[in-house]
């Protein structure tokens, strides 16, 4: 099996963490076995599930996804380490913030309208700054990784490139096999694949939403004020977003590193953004009450 280390975009920061993803990977590719969590177990799945759905139908609606899954299932997810850990990093931070929602409720959608505003106002409402504007993108970027039932997705838009190939071309594999012997089906097969490719390699998710709000907010000089706000509103996918850009990460890498961060390592993980000891408090308590997070520095977690 290839080491995680060697995955793009990811540095493990701990035996701990690499322990859980090869234990991911191990279970993705035998579903019978496994040590995570129930939990953690029946997300990682359903998001690996949702992934290979959507790609199977970039590349060819008549695919029975279903048939596909069961295979899948029954003989093993192909190259699972290849994105055990994004659908890890996306299965706890669905965790985190399904229970954040629970104990604080859901943040609020910003921009606000203004208490007892009527609708004559609203309509002659000046549009919405620059700022806004990105920060509205960002939380479309962010609904894009829910299915339509709600259930946590990773967007392909937000897919490293090599991991969405590789995909694509397992998927590919599988459906030649079912068609094989029309020689039309399979010669426009490879077509797909390549307009799929194409189509990936033009698309903008939450890593380009994020760099677009983080650099607007550090022009008008108020990305620190806004990185305390979103953790004071339990607003986790602003700060991840913004993190991710000050340090030149893609969300998905900075949403793993953050939830296997120990409480000591935080004033530096957030250093780009300065935020204090008093600012971190409401995400460090947070973090706490999670459970079985894979914490760096830890031989068992929590």
């Amino acid at each position: 099996m290839a080491e995680f280390s060697s995955l793009p975009g990811i540095d493990l920061p701990s035996p701990t963490l690499s322990a859980r993803l090869r234990e991911l990977a191990d279970y993705l590719a035998a579903p019978a076995a496994g040590r995570l969590t129930e939990e953690q177990r029946a997300l990682s799945l359903g998001i690996a599930g949702r992934l290979i759905t959507d790609v199977a139908a970039r590349l060819d609606s008549a695919i029975d996804t279903g048939a596909l899954w069961r295979d899948w299932l029954a003989d093993g997810l192909p190259g699972p380490e290849r994105f055990a850990a994004a659908c890890f990093a996306r299965a706890e931070e669905h965790r985190w913030r399904e229970q954040s929602a629970q104990q604080n409720g859901p943040p609020e959608m910003l921009p606000r309208e203004p208490a007892g505003a009527s609708d004559e106002e609203l309509t002659v409402r000046e549009p919405l700054s620059a700022a806004d504007q990105a920060y509205l993108t960002l939380q479309i970027a962010d609904r894009r990784r829910f299915d339509a039932l709600g259930h946590p997705a990773l967007g392909i838009a937000d897919l490293d490139p090599m991991i969405f190939r590789a995909l694509l071309h397992d998927i590919a594999a599988w459906r030649l096999g079912q068609i094989s012997q029309d020689h039309r089906r399979a010669a426009a097969l490879g077509e797909a694949v390549r307009a799929a490719l194409d189509r990936h390699a033009d698309e903008r998710g939450i890593d380009a939403a994020a760099k677009a709000y983080h650099d607007m907010l550090a022009e008008c000089g108020a990305l620190f004020d806004t990185a305390a706000t979103a953790i004071a509103r339990h607003d986790w996918p602003v700060l991840i977003a913004l993190a991710a850009a000050a340090l030149h990460r893609s969300y998905g890498d900075m949403t793993l590193a953050l939830l296997t961060a120990d409480t000591a390592a935080l004033p530096s993980l957030f250093a780009p953004l300065r935020l204090d000891r008093i600012a971190l408090a409401p995400l460090e308590a947070s973090l706490a009450m999670l459970s079985a997070r894979a914490v760096a520095g830890q031989g068992d977690g929590k």
